[in-house]
């Protein structure tokens, strides 16, 4: 383990960028490794919808990281697994602390870790002292099982409407003892190189329409470039359109781009 979390740190670099396309169980998982992956990521949402739950800190944590264990199981051996546990699936750092020692237990090498705090259905943003005792349990967990965690931490100021805040947040993040951030909610090329330049760490941005390609984002400063969720939605959407179609036309033709039975069957094997 401890060579698998050396190598994925490794693989953050502006010069070239870590692209993550993020699996959300074992098949997805094994299809991105195939696919020439470095490494795997889950996405939360992902996981979630998968095992029947709402993203946003719903899903129980023995589930979640029962999921992981069985997709890190399901990659080549060696491959580096990060594994998003949304604000650490647990309320107290104490919480977020066992958490990290079932995700090393389950054979990942580095999580995500969001400020956001969601309360009574409502959203917000951690106090920075509060996120910052969180970020210092999960890295206290990692050093005690001898494991350099890499520990993503998620900024939400820009979903939150507090994008003034990013910066100064990271800085608390990483003196807690996070290794990079992770900012989603921004796509404007000015904006990613601003923060890039002012955030000294691994920046990763969540790609989604209108974000710049990989390459124009290395120029920018980004090391790591993530596609959360996308990738589970296009594939549920598609299960919706086959249904829609099937029911309300009595036609298949959304299933002409179906992967090959063959050829998906034989990557479970």
């Amino acid at each position: 383990m401890t060579n698998r979390a050396a190598r994925f740190r490794a693989l953050h670099s502006a010069a070239d960028p870590l692209v993550l396309v993020n699996a959300w169980d074992p098949a997805s998982a094994r299809i991105v490794a195939a696919s020439g992956a470095p490494a795997v990521a889950t996405t939360s949402a992902g996981v979630a919808w998968t095992l029947g739950a709402p993203d946003g800190d719903v899903l129980a944590r023995d589930l979640a990281l029962e999921h992981l264990a069985r997709i890190v199981r399901a990659v080549p051996d060696g491959l580096p697994v990060t594994a998003d546990i949304e604000s650490g699936f647990g309320r107290t750092p104490g919480e977020v602390a066992v958490t990290v020692r079932r995700v090393l237990e389950a054979g990942a090498v580095g999580v995500n870790l969001e400020d956001s705090v969601r309360d009574g259905g409502g959203a917000g943003l951690r106090d920075v002292a509060g996120q910052q005792e969180r970020i210092a349990a999960a890295r206290g967990a990692a050093d005690d099982a001898g494991v350099e965690l890499y520990i993503n931490a998620r900024v939400d100021t820009y979903f939150r409407g507090r994008a003034e805040e990013t910066v100064a947040r990271a800085e608390a993040y990483l003196a807690a003892g996070a290794t990079g951030i992770f900012v989603p909610g921004v796509a404007d090329a000015a904006t990613i190189g601003a923060l890039a330049r002012a955030i000294p760490a691994p920046l990763n941005v969540l790609a989604q329409p209108g974000t710049p390609p990989v390459a124009e984002l290395a120029t920018l400063g980004v090391a790591r470039v993530s596609l959360g969720s996308w990738i589970a939605e296009a594939a549920y959407a598609l299960a919706r359109r086959a249904a829609r179609e099937a029911y309300e036309h009595g036609t298949y033709t959304s299933l002409a781009d179906a992967y090959d039975f063959g050829e998906l069957n034989a990557l479970m094997s």
